[in-house]
């Protein structure tokens, strides 16, 4: 590939802000379902608001990774990495 193709890659923290919102809807999610299991050991069942609260704060960190998975695959398929 030419310099001009590498260059316009895009970064993985780029991709990780376009993949900010799932995060923060999968993360919401499993935070307000985990909070329902351990409702069974008597923890209080947290709140759909608090949880997406959660997601706002821990969408970001899991988010990353999945982003670099992705470049990972993209860069795979353009033959960066033979």
């Amino acid at each position: 590939m030419s310099e001009e193709d590498l260059s316009n890659r895009i970064s993985v923290r780029r991709l990780a802000l376009y993949l900010y919102p799932l995060g923060i809807g999968a993360v919401g999610i499993n935070l307000f379902f985990l909070s329902l299991i351990f409702s069974w050991v008597g923890w209080p069942v947290m709140s759909p608001y608090m949880a997406m609260a959660g997601g706002v704060v821990l969408g970001y960190p899991f988010a990353y990774p999945f982003a670099k998975h992705i470049r990972y695959l993209m860069d795979k398929s353009d033959g960066l990495l033979d």
